[in-house]
């Protein structure tokens, strides 16, 4: 039986990277989406500017932070309402840690899965 091709992008030629999904036990699960959306509010200060920084609705962003919310049971972000003074959002500590131990996490998977995945880059290449 043939093994359909991926729909995730290729990594670049040069670079082969780990991607990494935590699934804690509270049910949260926290991945690169989540992690990159809520970096994004902390650089724009806006839910509504980082879901448009990153091509996703408002909706689908206020979604996903709203989960993390849930799940973790401690908000990641502090919000204040729109109008004429502007609203805006800001990570709370719950959130910068959560983006800190993310990131990481990932540098230490992909420092220990180095080997493996050079290895793994040698199949195809006909090494």
């Amino acid at each position: 039986m043939p093994v359909a091709p991926s729909k995730s992008r290729p990594a670049p030629a040069a670079s082969h990277r780990l991607i990494l999904r935590v699934d804690l036990a509270s049910g949260a699960r926290i991945g690169p989406g989540k992690v990159a959306l809520l970096e994004e509010i902390g650089r724009c200060g806006s839910i509504s500017a980082a879901g448009r920084a990153l091509r996703m609705s408002y909706r689908r962003a206020w979604e996903l932070v709203e989960d993390l919310n849930l799940h973790l049971g401690t908000p990641v972000l502090a919000t204040a309402a729109g109008g004429s003074g502007g609203g805006g959002a800001r990570l709370t500590a719950a959130g910068l840690t959560l983006i800190a131990e993310y990131r990481a996490l990932e540098a230490a998977a992909q420092a220990g899965a180095a080997s493996h995945l050079a290895a793994l880059g040698r199949i195809g290449a006909g090494g």
